[in-house]
């Protein structure tokens, strides 16, 4: 789903002007008035007189990030329950269906880490930190990560931010429930729709609570950005330009998985595939939101590729309610390369946990707008990553957003490819 999309209401004509402005621009002159501040207080010489002004200037980017936290587990508990109760999901089609998608996100999520530690992005800068940061080492221990799944109290992973027994709390209910909604259909009875409703309202009522704390973003950027370059220049910042290139590598690479998987498993040609589905590619890309690009999707996927209805339908609008490949790779590399600027190491163990952590996030996040920056609190939280960064990440998230929201959109159409199967429709029809 989108990741920079901000749910609209009938007031938005009348909303203040600078509501109507985009959240990318904003952004932007949030970027050029930070480096502006921050050169006019020293620009990595600061006067010790200042210092006091410099410190906070990081406070809007603490709140901000604190305010995200606060949202994220909640907001991915009923985002969960409210697909899990509102989708459409076949029998076998629906089984094999998640497989791919568990398959597409696990591959993507392991793409990034690969191209995190051999390229080492965050090493190309470092940033001082006032406090010190370690991350605890924690050992490779599957049965442990096992164990800690399942939570001591129903509503404890609400509290401590642990996104796997979260999402395990969170499937398990939204599996009953669906269940029981089948029964009672089947029977002839509607009796769980008061209940969907207010899962449903739940839901749109805590998205608006974060539209609200997403329109503060740029004050969260302008903050963080302007201390960092008055307190230590743009050394920082070199290695955003490594990390740009190696996120970009890591979703080239997820698209040639994606190219290969659709040459061996199914009927389509690669080179169709990317041509039919330029138009999706090129919406997702422009609105940076899979939402805005799923009619279109499901059209190519039909009138261009020539895909089977019931295929793309799996793929383009059922699965993409579950597929967030790109942003679980995004995540994976975030986590990766914020250890590496702040000079610590993620050991085999805790990169685990983050390849569990962003699968799971994923699960919640395609319905939930700017899912990338409300489930990284997730990840980072998970190996103990100070989530303060997070804010550096944002300065240039805004480009990285449209690129992973098309590999998104490719995602979905490759599993709509593979459901079609090796043999195309007009064949059949041509037997028959």
């Amino acid at each position: 789903m989108s990741e920079t999309e901000r749910t609209t209401s009938p007031e938005t004509k009348a909303s203040p002007w600078w509501q109507r402005i985009p959240l990318t621009l904003q952004i932007l002159i949030a970027l050029v008035v930070a480096v502006s501040v921050g050169i006019a207080l020293g620009a990595g010489n600061p006067n010790p007189s200042n210092a006091a002004l410099i410190n906070n200037l990081a406070i809007p980017a603490e709140l901000v990030l604190k305010a995200l936290r606060a949202l994220a587990t909640p907001l991915i508990l009923v985002a969960v329950l409210h697909t899990l109760m509102t989708t459409n999901i076949p029998g076998t089609a629906g089984r094999r269906l998640a497989v791919l998608l568990l398959t597409n996100t696990t591959v993507a999520i392991l793409v990034g880490l690969l191209v995190a530690n051999v390229l080492r992005p965050g090493t190309w800068g470092n940033v001082t930190t006032s406090t010190t940061t370690a991350i605890t080492p924690q050992s490779l221990d599957p049965w442990g990560i096992l164990k800690d799944a399942v939570p001591e109290a129903v509503l404890k992973p609400l509290v401590d931010n642990n996104v796997i027994q979260l999402i395990v709390i969170a499937l398990s209910f939204g599996i009953v429930l669906r269940g029981l909604k089948s029964e009672q259909i089947a029977q002839g009875k509607n009796g769980f729709q008061p209940i969907e409703d207010v899962i449903g309202i739940l839901f749109e009522a805590v998205v608006r609570v974060l539209n609200w704390v997403i329109a503060l973003v740029p004050f969260a950027v302008f903050g963080i950005v302007a201390k960092t370059v008055a307190m230590q220049g743009f050394t920082p910042f070199k290695s955003l330009g490594a990390f740009i290139v190696a996120v970009l590598l890591a979703l080239v690479l997820q698209a040639c998985y994606y190219l290969t998987r659709v040459k061996f498993g199914s009927w389509v040609h690669p080179l169709k595939f990317l041509a039919g589905g330029s138009d999706a590619f090129l919406t997702a890309f422009s609105t940076s939101s899979s939402a805005a690009a799923m009619p279109i999707t499901f059209e190519v996927l039909q009138t261009k590729v020539g895909l089977r209805e019931s295929s793309a339908a799996l793929g383009a609008l059922v699965g993409a309610n579950f597929n967030n490949d790109g942003t679980a790779l995004y995540e994976a590399m975030s986590a990766l390369y914020i250890s590496q600027l702040i000079g610590q190491h993620l050991s085999l163990g805790q990169q685990l946990i983050v390849i569990l952590t962003s699968i799971f996030a994923s699960v919640g996040a395609a319905n939930i707008p700017n899912a990338g920056l409300v489930t990284m609190t997730l990840v980072f939280t998970s190996v103990g990553l100070p989530t303060q960064y997070i804010a550096l990440l944002v300065t240039v998230d805004w480009f990285l957003d449209r690129c992973r929201t098309a590999i998104n959109v490719m995602g979905d159409m490759t599993v709509s490819a593979l459901l079609d199967g090796k043999k195309p429709h007009f064949v059949d029809e041509a037997i028959h």
